[in-house]
């Protein structure tokens, strides 16, 4: 029974049978951590052989004949672009290498565009400047354009994307002059755009002419399930509207291989990449072109990561089928919480009764759970509603994971059965 629906003397025996659950898990002084989509030990395992993909003896040398030790390539080494290019159905030409971190060259674009503007146009610098952010979403995302000073506007996702309606509306200001999205397992939803949003995206006509979509493809290759999300490929819808200037792709081997250790990549349109190109030329010499060549030669190809993926969705699909066998046998037919289902990708999204998110992640915390902050999915870190929870259950171990569920699950019904005694 939902419940909304019950008598108060029984909402009140429910009450008490989770505080007499919540106090013996206080009891047990747990330590589990849920904060972060951080991958675990084993699938960090997986990619040891980086350590002896490379060594001394070895050849040096990419498909360019250059040193990979010594000054050089710019823009990265051709096979790492062509690498990339396959995995994200691109051209390799519009494809620049970075170094470990895709954040690094998200915040790095905007920063070009607040000093120096976009393809000829005025920097943003000095403008009110206005980003339209899918929500709930990436933290990281808010909080560059906070730094930045940028102001941000939710946009509503459901199971197709964001709110497109919204989205044609807003572009008509001038002073919008991008979104940030993550639009294949979406952060913290799991959504995947569909053909129909991407198509809607790649035809906007913004009042902006120096309108930027951040397209961060984090988990573009993060399949578990066994009918995985499809992703439309934006610059080929983008190339029916001649739009591909306002589409700045990133993605990264953060949590393919080594995060912190990896290589990433930006895909853009000439125009964007002739910017971007003579930016970085006096900013670096070259990225780590020694990592480049070492997850070549770990890889061999794309269908290398493809099958490397394969066995990181074996450790990753049962962590995700015991947060959702949780939800659904403890909390079920309440009407006191409704959640995500991904099929791939890092994160489960949590929505439970409006005002109390920050309670169930107080209460969590007081009995030795952490989870991401309450608010954390929206800008400014304020979610209007109270009730997101970004659900991270990569980190922990299976019985680690089983123990955070046994709590979390408790912790909603207290604080959803407060809220309504208190109604």
């Amino acid at each position: 029974m939902e419940y909304s629906r019950m008598e108060k003397e029984q909402l009140q025996e429910r009450l008490a049978q989770m505080q007499q659950a919540y106090n013996a898990y206080a009891q047990m002084h747990l330590t589990l951590n849920m904060a972060r989509g951080k991958p675990e030990t084993r699938q960090l395992d997986l990619s040891d052989g980086l350590f002896t993909a490379l060594q001394a003896g070895d050849a040096m040398k990419g498909a360019d004949n250059m040193d990979v030790r010594n000054y050089g390539v710019l823009t990265g080494l051709a096979e790492a672009k062509a690498l990339f290019a396959d995995l994200l159905g691109v051209r390799k030409e519009n494809v620049i290498i970075g170094g470990a971190s895709s954040l690094n060259l998200m915040f790095d674009y905007i920063s070009q565009c607040m000093t120096h503007g976009v393809c000829g146009h005025a920097p943003w610098f000095g403008q009110k400047i206005k980003f339209l952010c899918p929500v709930p979403g990436y933290d990281r995302h808010f909080g560059i354009l906070e730094y930045f000073g940028i102001e941000m506007i939710g946009i509503d996702m459901d199971e197709s994307g964001p709110d497109m309606d919204a989205i044609e509306s807003w572009v008509q200001d001038p002073q919008v002059k991008g979104m940030f999205c993550v639009p294949k397992y979406s952060n913290p939803g799991g959504v995947t755009f569909s053909a129909q949003t991407v198509d809607r995206i790649a035809k906007l006509q913004p009042a902006a002419k120096d309108f930027r979509i951040i397209w961060d493809n984090a988990y573009g290759i993060h399949d578990f399930s066994d009918t995985p999300d499809t992703l439309t490929e934006i610059f080929s819808a983008c190339e029916k509207y001649g739009t591909e200037d306002h589409i700045i792709e990133v993605a990264s081997f953060a949590k393919v291989t080594f995060p912190g250790s990896c290589i990433s990549c930006i895909v853009a349109s000439d125009n964007n990449l002739a910017q971007i190109e003579r930016r970085m030329s006096f900013q670096i010499i070259n990225q780590d072109k020694v990592s480049q060549l070492r997850h070549i030669n770990f890889f061999k190809d794309a269908d290398g990561v493809r099958a490397h993926m394969r066995r990181q969705a074996e450790i990753l699909r049962p962590k995700f089928e015991t947060v959702l066998r949780n939800f659904s046998e403890k909390l079920d037919g309440k009407g006191i919480a409704k959640w995500t289902k991904p099929n791939g990708g890092y994160f489960v999204s949590l929505d439970v009764l409006d005002g109390c998110a920050k309670r169930v992640v107080e209460l969590c915390k007081q009995c030795g759970l952490v989870l991401t902050g309450a608010g954390a999915t929206y800008p400014y870190g304020k979610d209007p509603r109270d009730r997101n929870i970004r659900i991270a259950p990569t980190f922990p171990s299976t019985a680690e994971l089983q123990q955070a569920m046994d709590v979390l699950c408790v912790c909603i019904e207290i604080a959803c059965i407060e809220k309504l005694l208190s109604a």
